[in-house]
């Protein structure tokens, strides 16, 4: 089942590689109290995760904390070390937060999951974007076609807030 605006989203653990190493993040401590903005992608380094969904968060992220969100985090079905070379490669460290689903549990227990296997990718994420205020989905974007990030763009993301 897919999840939807006003559910809860599930207990998940994520990893996310910091200056420190690899730590895990649960998900009850990223949206316990918090405004979060939560977009996610079918692969990092993919074209249209790379070149179009992720630069618009980085380029609107000031006018999206401006708007009382605590947050921004990316979630991708990818490995920690794969989110960490992203995260570098697109100057975003300090920005927004790099989440690894690597085993893609978290993706599947809110119905986001989907078979990319055509184009090599195996199971991946959904293109989405929402908006979770204390663990509470309040809105939620889903891309119907996974080479476009405009439904879940940040724009229109940023209109919701």
């Amino acid at each position: 089942m897919t999840i939807s605006a006003g559910d809860t989203l599930p207990e998940a653990t994520f990893k996310e590689t910091t200056s420190d190493g690899m730590r895990e993040v649960k998900s009850g401590d990223l949206f316990a109290g918090k405004k979060v903005v939560v977009f996610a992608v079918p692969g990092a380094f993919t074209p249209t995760c790379h070149l179009n969904h992720l630069p618009g968060y980085l380029e609107n992220r000031d006018a999206i904390l401006a708007k009382g969100v605590d947050d921004i985090a990316v979630i991708s079905v990818n490995d920690a070390f794969v989110m960490a070379a992203w995260e570098k490669a697109t100057n975003g460290a300090g920005k927004i937060r790099y989440l690894s689903d690597w085993d893609a549990s978290f993706t599947k227990s809110i119905g986001m999951d989907t078979n990319l296997s055509a184009g090599t990718l195996g199971t991946r994420s959904k293109r989405y974007s929402m908006i979770v205020e204390d663990g509470k989905v309040t809105a939620l974007n889903i891309e119907d076609t996974p080479g476009q990030a405009v439904t879940s763009g940040a724009s229109a993301l940023l209109e919701q807030l």
